[in-house]
């Protein structure tokens, strides 16, 4: 496995695999990698010849310095989590290296950024564009693989590849839930015990509200959810909204393209977030 600090290598590398007639699959990470990260990273393994696996916590994407600051980082464990499914090529690049001048991309995704994440964190996905677009150019990948956690990650990403016509397909893999229902995620690491003994609600709400949907409103779910957060004084409810799984805006009934239900929730000072399909 090589691993890459600057962007001429991983160039190099990608030559090299470009000139064998190689499939590229690219797996961007801002490291920390859990079980999670590990299934993607299988799979891309298995559906293409060599495996790109990046590693940066990227700056531009945080709206918050102190969220930037707090972010778990473990560099060493990740390459040797890496190594042990054979992963090819790790680009763990610097800030700088990345960023050696300012970054000037400016991106519009309209309503898609105008919902959810948008309203709460100005400015992050032109940071996750910036990066995601860069990271594209480099690892000339055939596939990038992504997690349903980040629905509307997603969709902006599959906007920015339709903007801009990139030769690139989007996998979107399902979540990957530890055992006791809590969608994985680096920030987890951050819970206190007891914060961690609660975090399987948000799972256990969602997954209840699905089952209410059958014979509820959605009007009557987005009040079922917001109040069974607002009842467990742990919760800090950011937003709960059901909205149309492709144009991510909010819907009243159920839409020809299918409906999710995305919620973002503050617990022990750690923001979590989660998806269900409605």
């Amino acid at each position: 496995m090589q691993v890459c600090r600057k962007i001429d290598e991983l160039l190099s590398c990608v030559e090299q695999f470009k000139q064998q007639n190689k499939t590229i699959g690219l797996l961007p990470t801002m490291g920390a990698l859990h079980e999670g990260h590990l299934s993607l990273a299988k799979r891309a393994k298995k559906e293409n010849d060599v495996l790109i696996c990046s590693v940066f916590v990227n700056p531009i994407q945080f709206n918050n310095k102190e969220d930037l600051e707090k972010y778990p980082r473990d560099l060493d464990a990740d390459i040797k989590m890496l190594e042990e499914i054979d992963c090819d090529v790790v680009f763990a690049p610097s800030a700088e290296e990345v960023y050696a001048e300012k970054p000037t991309e400016t991106y519009s995704f309209g309503a898609l950024e105008q919902v959810l994440e948008g309203p709460q964190r100005p400015g992050h996905f032109n940071g996750v564009a910036t990066i995601v677009h860069r990271l594209f150019k480099w690892s000339k990948a055939d596939r990038a693989y992504f997690g349903e956690k980040d629905y509307q990650q997603i969709a902006i990403v599959k906007d920015l590849v339709r903007q801009y016509q990139i030769p690139i397909e989007i996998v979107e893999c399902p979540i990957f839930r530890d055992p006791d229902g809590l969608a994985t995620s680096s920030r987890n690491r951050r819970l206190s015990p007891e914060a961690r003994k609660i975090a399987p609600k948000i799972h256990e709400i969602l997954t209840k509200s699905a089952e209410l949907s059958r014979n509820m409103s959605y009007s009557q779910i987005k009040s079922y959810v917001e109040c069974e957060f607002k009842m467990r004084k742990a919760f800090d409810l950011e937003y709960f909204e059901i909205v149309d799984a492709k144009t991510l805006q909010p819907v009243r009934r159920p839409s020809e393209n299918g409906t999710v239900g995305c919620v973002a929730v503050w617990l022990d000072g750690v923001r979590l977030i989660d998806i269900q399909k409605y």
